[in-house]
């Protein structure tokens, strides 16, 4: 495999680079899709198929994975009290006196509405199963109460700005006024409520000098300067400057702390069902990483593992503001991360959320094609969520309240049966007995159905309404139900939008 060393220092990819495992075809039938950009960033140097003594989650874990169809995504940091969408990502454009102010926010931060109560029952009420909260994003304060130590950052208020000076502390919201593990209490209020937990964790970490230049750090170095990604986003307005490489004691203290914040993440707060890595670290740590996922494995065997920058020893992956137009080209589970405002953290314009009818589409489509969908919502600096986000997540609620048989737990009809048009989305029960069928678009007097077949003598039923529905089956036009005039007025109808069909097929 061509081991390419672009993004690293000559003398710590030398010293790393001695280390690492050769390449090997995937011959396990476990693979992301070729399209997937992360998987083809870490392409040249992670190995196809894991090293020997490497194992994925249980078939159990992906099975309870695939049941759980719908969650939702919480992205809450420093960059939540300047009320701007785009989570971390604006601090690159900032100029280096913003900088400097924007990682003193937390010295005063003490997000006193924050209820992890009240978050996990709005949760529950918008009928999720799953939710992910950011511990860790780019900008590199830790949402979490842990023992690790930056040992060296950037002042930006410096005369000579940028400079690289020693400190000594955790950067996280334990050293807020506020000084409660965030984390600590979403994983209590979620785990007792039966909602599974997914922790997000970024691999770069802007903050910390030590994980530079990685996955565009603001400090680069002359070799990653060059990379197109970086130079992009140079031309978007991002501001980096060059700076000597890391040593190799700076790349071991990285690596040393990356794996110990994510033990804290899974040795303090019980089961956690999914870790959301996000970002890469680039081939020279490689090894290291490699060494830190073997480590996760034996806290957490069942962990499952998103793929970001780790390639195949990932266990599922996360296609990004798109349903897939497919199934996917993956034996890996999947489900789809979009924000339902302008960007995962907090939207206050009432006006740029997408809708609860929204949500329940991409849903749909998503379970149909044997995925999950996780709606993003951020709170405000207070640690409150828009109440039209929040009117919207419960109407998705109210919906799954009538249809949720034929979403959760389900899986995908065979082959290319997963649609009719663009119209119809079917899903199947786990035994292929009943399939739901799905109408994006009310049907009119006749529902027409191609592709499947009923069992002779069985009822049709549409969700949430009390009557079973009359139909007929002919080789010619396939199934045809008779829809009652009495639903033909949209008040008398069980729900407003996607009405699921019930159908008994062996």
């Amino acid at each position: 495999m061509n081991r390419r060393t672009f993004l690293v220092a000559g003398t710590v990819a030398s010293l790393l680079r001695s280390r690492a495992f050769p390449g090997q075809p995937n011959t396990s039938g476990h693979h992301l899709p070729a399209s997937d950009v992360h998987y083809r960033r870490t392409l040249s140097y992670i190995e196809e198929t894991p090293v020997s003594g490497y194992h994925w989650a249980s078939d159990a874990a992906y099975e309870r994975f695939r049941d759980l169809k719908f969650g939702v995504r919480v992205h809450w940091g420093l960059y939540s009290i300047l009320g701007l969408p785009g989570e971390s990502w604006p601090f690159l454009a900032k100029s280096f006196p913003e900088r400097a102010a924007y990682n003193q926010m937390y010295r005063t931060w003490n997000p006193t509405g924050f209820d992890a109560e009240q978050w996990l029952e709005l949760f529950q009420a918008g009928g999720a199963k799953v939710f992910s909260f950011t511990t860790k994003h780019h900008e590199g304060f830790s949402m979490f109460a842990t023992s690790t130590r930056v040992h060296s950052r950037v002042d930006w208020a410096a005369p000579d700005a940028p400079r690289i000076v020693p400190c000594n502390h955790a950067y996280s919201i334990m050293e807020t006024p506020f000084a409660r593990d965030v984390t600590g209490e979403l994983c209590v209020a979620a785990q007792k409520r039966g909602i599974a937990v997914d922790l997000y964790f970024s691999h770069p970490d802007w903050y910390d000098v030590d994980f530079r230049p990685y996955a565009l750090h603001p400090l680069q170095t002359s070799v990653s300067i060059q990379d197109p990604e970086v130079q992009r986003r140079q031309s978007q307005g991002a501001r980096f400057t060059v700076v000597p490489d890391p040593t190799p004691a700076e790349a071991a203290r990285m690596m040393r702390r990356h794996r110990d914040q994510l033990t804290e993440l899974l040795t303090r707060y019980g089961r956690i069902d999914m870790l959301c890595l996000d970002q890469w670290l680039g081939p020279a740590v490689w090894p290291e990483l490699r060494q830190t996922l073997l480590h996760i494995r034996t806290l957490q065997p069942d962990v499952m593992l998103r793929a970001r920058g780790i390639g195949n020893y990932g266990d599922y992956y996360t296609p990004e503001r798109f349903v897939p137009s497919g199934k996917e080209n993956s034996s890996l589970p999947w489900f789809v991360i979009d924000p339902l405002g302008r960007s995962f953290s907090y939207e206050s314009d009432p006006a740029n959320y997408k809708g609860s009818d929204w949500i329940i589409r991409n849903l749909v489509d998503s379970v149909s094609k044997g995925g999950n969908f996780m709606v993003g919502i951020g709170p405000d600096g207070n640690g409150r969520f828009s109440d039209e986000a929040t009117r919207q997540l419960i109407r998705v609620g109210s919906w799954l309240r009538i249809n949720g048989e034929g979403i959760y737990a389900t899986r995908p009809r065979a082959g290319e049966l997963w649609h009719e048009g663009d119209s119809i989305r079917y899903t199947a029960s786990k035994d292929q007995r009943k399939a739901y069928a799905f109408a994006l678009a009310w049907p009119g007097k006749n529902l027409n159905l191609r592709t499947v077949r009923p069992k002779r003598s069985s009822a049709i039923s549409l969700l949430g309404y009390d009557k079973p529905l009359e139909w007929a089956w002919d080789t010619a036009s396939g199934t045809s139900i008779k829809l009652p005039d009495d639903l033909q007025d949209e008040t008398h109808r069980p729900c407003r939008t996607a009405w699921c069909f019930k159908i008994l097929v062996a």
